[in-house]
């Protein structure tokens, strides 16, 4: 199926960028490369799940390089996502009763030079959004990052998921990681504030999304994170119209 396509404007000409899933060896080598310089200064990144995993890759469609890119696992229901990523940082009993596809998504990275170039994350939902429909998924899940493991420096933004955006009781991850911290800090100086939210986080909350009511602190990848889950069936018709539109690109 050929990538669906945006033009963005640089600040000296037009640029063409595609999406598409990584079907060659050099495409995800390119990936993961990508990956290494965005999360580990240039150190390798793979890990088990990889070979798992379907690969979504935005390009430039004249030189072929990779700028963005993120990995999904398509789950096939709720007690195969103990198989996952995210199982290793959360307990997921509480997805146990989903009998429909689940995409973990993970390793969201831009390339530095074009991190404010918006069409670039909106054509990976994008792609997301035909694995959507294709597989009939029932939840987007994935851990969201906050740059810096330090709690404090969060506390704000944390404090504000928990009083907005807790995941129902039903089905909230509960903590499994050695090195967890509340969303609900139990300091009362601090007020809560979105404006630390990070924007694919963002991106997932205007989708409907929730979080857990906790944060993992993550040494390896020196990051905070919370595990998201987005209800497709719940997300706002305006914003499915769109992402299904950037879907449809590929059809053509």
């Amino acid at each position: 199926m050929p990538a669906s396509s945006l033009a963005a404007t640089t600040s000296l000409s037009p640029v063409r960028y595609g999406a598409a899933t990584a079907r060659s060896a050099s495409t995800l080598r390119a990936a993961l490369a990508l990956r290494a310089r965005v999360f580990r200064a240039g150190r390798p990144d793979a890990d088990a799940f990889d070979p798992q995993a379907r690969h979504l890759v935005v390009r430039e469609e004249g030189s072929g390089t990779v700028v963005a890119t993120c990995r999904v696992l398509i789950l096939p229901d709720g007690p195969a996502a103990n198989r996952g990523y995210s199982a290793q940082f959360y307990d997921l009993r509480g997805l146990a009763d989903v009998g429909a596809p689940i995409l973990e998504l993970g390793r969201f990275c831009l390339a530095p030079a074009v991190r404010h170039v918006p069409d670039i994350p909106r054509l990976l939902l994008g792609e997301v959004a035909a694995l959507v429909d294709a597989m009939g998924a029932r939840l987007l899940m994935g851990c969201s990052s906050f740059p810096g493991a330090e709690p404090d420096r969060h506390a704000p933004a944390l404090a504000w998921l928990a009083a907005h955006h807790l995941a129902r009781p039903a089905i909230a991850p509960g903590p499994a990681a050695s090195e967890t911290t509340p969303l609900q800090q139990p300091v009362a100086a601090v007020a809560p504030s979105p404006r630390g939210i990070p924007p694919l986080l963002r991106s997932y909350l205007a989708l409907g999304g929730r979080v857990s009511d906790h944060a993992v602190i993550d040494r390896d990848l020196d990051t905070l994170h919370v595990l998201t889950l987005v209800d497709t069936a719940t997300i706002p018709p305006a914003r499915k119209a769109r992402l299904r539109a950037l879907a449809a690109l590929a059809a053509h």
